[in-house]
This record gives structure tokens, sequence and C-alpha cells, in this order.
């Protein structure tokens, strides 16, 4: 992965009047990533969305995508940009196809090359079978569907989500959140604003969290979990099929670790880095067999819930 800058904001603000919706965002999205814009509602996710692509104008600071300012070249960021907003509109007496090809044709493809493309997103998002059908027979899921395909038909090298899971069943968010992975290996930007937490953490490389405005978070699942619940730490989970003090004393001996919690026969190690092989080899020496061993994995709700219960 390419540690380009992509989408980056410097001093963002937008107010409406009194109201500061967006309050000195400062965020970026390298090359590649699939990055998560969470918060509640009302936080300014959206806002944020719209100002980055050229669709609202910033009170303040900067908003830039491929190095474009999307305040003085918006024209420039919609050519290399894809959009699908929370509610996706579609022109419900034309098939799928000629929806398609509408875009394709603002978009400036010669017909040739929008049939070929067409052929290919249509099948890539599955609704092949569906291309001649009118897109007002389509349920909520397969014009969601149908919306990554009309962001994909372009080519863009970033691609911004707004709620793209909402009102959908379970087999149908399962099938968005592929596409949207699948978008990320053909070297895809994607920035996803969602407040679906469990969602966000099964396809995103990073997280942004906002809060009225503010970025009070960014970083990996993994990093934000450490700095808020680990106390900056790498603690590692071991079982073992028979603890012993002994054990425990020349584990806590170990350079690196900071200490050692005790649960029945788990122990939760804290350490400076992963010191699992040292470990390993103090378990072995001690004649002590470890069961199962791994680095804590952090939720997103909890890390969620960790950092708006201090902005409370």
């Amino acid at each position: 992965m390419s540690d380009k800058v992509i989408i980056e904001t410097r001093d963002l603000v937008k107010n409406y009047g009194k109201f500061v919706a967006v309050d000195k965002l400062n965020l970026s999205v390298n090359k590649g990533e699939v990055f998560g814009f969470l918060g509640p509602n009302g936080a300014g996710k959206t806002t944020t969305l719209l100002m980055l692509l050229g669709l609202t104008e910033p009170t303040s600071g900067t908003a830039t995508v491929c190095g474009y300012d999307s305040t003085k070249e918006p024209v420039k960021v919609k050519h290399l940009g894809g959009y699908l907003p929370e509610k996706v509109g579609f022109y419900d007496d034309l098939t799928a196809v000629e929806n398609l090809d509408y875009t394709a044709a603002l978009n400036g493809l010669t017909r040739k090359t929008a049939a070929k493309k067409i052929s290919e997103v249509l099948q890539m998002v599955g609704l092949s079978d569906m291309a001649q059908k009118k897109v007002g027979t389509f349920s909520h899921g397969m014009k969601q569907r149908l919306g990554i395909a009309d962001v994909m038909v372009k080519d863009p090298l970033v691609a911004f989500f707004d709620e793209p899971t909402a009102g959908i069943d379970p087999e149908g968010i399962e099938q968005v959140l592929a596409l949207i992975k699948n978008m990320a290996k053909r070297n895809v930007t994607v920035m996803l604003s969602s407040h679906q937490l469990h969602q966000v953490q099964k396809i995103c490389t990073k997280v942004g969290i906002l809060s009225k405005g503010h970025l009070v978070a960014q970083g990996s699942v993994e990093e934000l979990g450490r700095e808020k619940i680990a106390g900056g730490k790498v603690r590692i989970q071991v079982q073992l099929a028979e603890p012993s003090v002994k054990l425990i004393k020349l584990i806590e001996k170990v350079k690196g670790v900071a200490g050692v919690e005790t649960k029945d026969d788990i122990l939760l190690i804290s350490c400076e880095k992963d010191l699992r092989r040292q470990i390993a080899k103090v378990a072995a020496d001690c004649d002590s067999l470890i069961v199962h061993m791994k680095i804590e994995e952090f939720g997103l709700d909890e890390i969620y819930m960790k950092y708006f219960s201090e902005q409370k």
C-alpha cells in the first residue's frame, strides 16, 4: 500500500448560522485504505463528505481529494471520485443498463467503452441477470448494489459511501460489504460513513470517530483499542492447562512485561511489545502446557463507547 494521501482535510469548518456542524477537522486517508468514518447521527459525517465532494462549501479550512481542492476544483474531484449517498437515486422507469449508460455518458465514456464497462460492473455486483429490468422493480438491496456499479462504471480513484447498508437485510449487507472490500483490492480508496460499528470493523483498515463535529480519534482498530482500553500496552491472552504461581512470577520477570492478571486458567499479560515467543519459552522451561495464546483483540463497539463516555 502506498503512503500517498488521497483524502485530506485541514482545519475544516462548516457552520450553519450559529450551529457548528464540522469543527476544525483534520483527517487523512492513504491510497488503498478503506476508512470508516464513524459517529452518531448529527455528528457531521455527511456534511464532511459533501465538502470533500465539492457539493457544499466549507466555512473555512480546506478539503482535498487526489491533491485537488474540493472547493476550487470540484469538477476534477467529481471526475476522479464516486459517491453513493444514503438514499441512492435512479430513474425507476429506466433499466439498470440505461441508468448506468447515462452515468457513463456524463463522464465522457464512448458508447463502446461504456457498454464494456457496464457489462463488467453489473457482473461484479451480481446484477447481470437484471440488466434489462426497470430499476423501479428493484429491492432496496439491489439498488444499493446498482449504486456501487454506478460508482465503479467511471473507474474512480476514490469512492465515498454514506450509510451504504442502511435498510438492507443481513444477506444484502454481506454482499454490499464484500463489494466495497473488493473495490479496495482494485486500488480504489474508500471512505465509508456509518454508525454500524460491527460492519465497519469487518472491512475497514482504519477508522475516524467524529463527535459533535470534532475528530476525537483516528487509526486502526488495534491502535485505538490499545490506546483506550489497554493503556498503550500489548495484551497477550494465555490459556494454561495448569496455571502455577511459579510460572506467573517468572513471566512477571520477563523484560518488557508490565503486569499479569489471572482469571481461572487465563493469564492476561500486559507488555511493551509482542512477547509471545519469550512467554512460550518460560512456560516450556517450567513444564507448563499452553493451550492457547493470542494478542488480545478489541471490539470497535467497546472502543467507540469508551471515547464517547469521555466526551460527556
